[in-house]
């Protein structure tokens, strides 16, 4: 278990590397991958709709969901990634959702490998469940 004092210190490495253009890891090279789009379908009887993208912009990754977006309600909102119809809340967890409605964004960790997901979410973590879900597609 890493404690605060060593992440910063593995932070600081990493950023020292990234900025003289050597990959201070597998995962953190490919922490910028694959880019995409999708629409949500709501979950767990659930309205969840509106678009999401992610994009690459100064060298940082984002989730953007669309001036679109609109979510019923729901306790504790979660944003996050997943694939093939599971949520990777240990993994893929990004935020609380700021909003129920329009467009927002969320900054996606340097370390986290979206290439390994194919789908964003948006969870319920009191429930368990899935409030909305879209596909990635390039």
């Amino acid at each position: 278990m890493i404690n605060r004092r060593g992440f910063f210190k593995t932070a600081g490495g990493v950023g020292a590397a990234l900025a003289l253009g050597v990959s201070a890891s597998p995962v953190l090279a490919a922490a910028h991958g694959k880019k995409g789009t999708g629409t949500f379908e709501g979950r767990s009887n659930h309205e969840t709709s509106g678009s999401v993208r992610v994009i690459e912009e100064d060298g940082r990754t984002f989730v953007e969901l669309g001036e679109d977006f609109s979510l019923d309600g729901g306790p504790d909102p979660r944003v996050g990634f997943g694939n093939d119809g599971t949520y990777d809340g240990e993994n893929g967890y990004l935020a609380a959702l700021l909003s129920l409605n329009g467009k927002q964004r969320y900054a996606v960790p340097s370390t986290m490998d979206v290439s390994a997901f194919n789908e964003v979410y948006i969870w319920c973590d009191v429930a368990s469940v899935p409030l909305g879900v879209a596909s990635l597609h390039p």
